[in-house]
């Protein structure tokens, strides 16, 4: 293992962005809630079972795409909406529709500066280009530019492949591998080469089905098992534990 905690041959590493990078997972958690609430709230009155913002979080939307996540957690209350168009406004009652209305809801608070970073992670990844490794951001989130601006950390990655991009490249998100392996590829390399970070459990199966070099989950909930049974090499609490010239929190 070398001084930041990786194999030797690793030459790149691939960060996942909320819970990983930023403090996000718990803002997108309340949005979803929000979203999903009011949604079962209208169609079922005041009687509705509500979002679970941990369990139904981390099993249904966690690290997905929205609508993916939209979809997975409706078909969980055997709900099924009609597709719609990524255009649908907030209020339609459609995949697309209630995707809107969460994305509406995360947008007003990132603007409002709701948004943190883990400083040991961006001191870990400052630590990373330091040792000559390259770094790329791989998220779900159409909004990941403006995440890294609003916590200034933009120019500590070489790539970036979010929600924006697979759109464009007609990428499926996790737990497929695609949306890394494309990162790998921009950065001039193999998976075979890349660490991937993540803390979702859609993450570390793509992190696994990718045959990526190393694999580490970043337990920010409670599921080191989970993460382990997903695939990751190793996990952590906190990014500090790996070494570099990451510490603190």
């Amino acid at each position: 293992m070398t001084q930041l905690g990786l194999p030797e041959e690793i030459l790149a590493c691939l960060f996942d962005l909320d819970g990983v990078v930023t403090k996000t997972a718990a803002v997108h958690a309340a949005a979803w809630k929000a979203t999903f609430d009011a949604f079962l709230r209208e169609r079922e009155g005041e009687h509705f079972r509500p979002f679970d913002s941990v369990t139904d979080y981390d099993e249904y939307v966690d690290g997905l795409p929205r609508p993916d996540g939209v979809r997975t957690f409706l078909a969980s209350r055997g709900i099924e909406l009609p597709e719609g168009e990524p255009g649908d406004p907030p209020d339609a009652p459609t995949v697309h529709g209630v995707g809107n209305r969460k994305n509406d809801l995360l947008l007003a608070t990132i603007r409002t500066g709701g948004v943190e970073a883990y400083q040991s992670t961006l001191r870990y990844i400052e630590a990373v280009r330091a040792h000559g490794l390259r770094t790329a951001v791989v998220s779900s989130s159409a909004n990941c530019r403006d995440v890294l601006r609003a916590i200034g950390a933009e120019d500590l990655f070489d790539v970036r492949i979010d929600g924006v991009v697979a759109a464009e490249r007609h990428l499926p998100g996790k737990p497929h591998p695609d949306t890394f392996l494309a990162a790998a590829h921009d950065l001039g390399t193999d998976a075979a080469h890349c660490a991937v970070f993540e803390d979702a459990l859609a993450g570390m199966d793509a992190g696994r089905s990718g045959r990526f070099g190393y694999v580490v989950g970043v337990d920010r909930a409670g599921q080191r098992d989970a993460l382990y049974a997903h695939g990751a090499h190793r996990v952590v609490d906190d990014l500090a534990e790996l070494g570099g010239q990451a510490s603190g929190t």
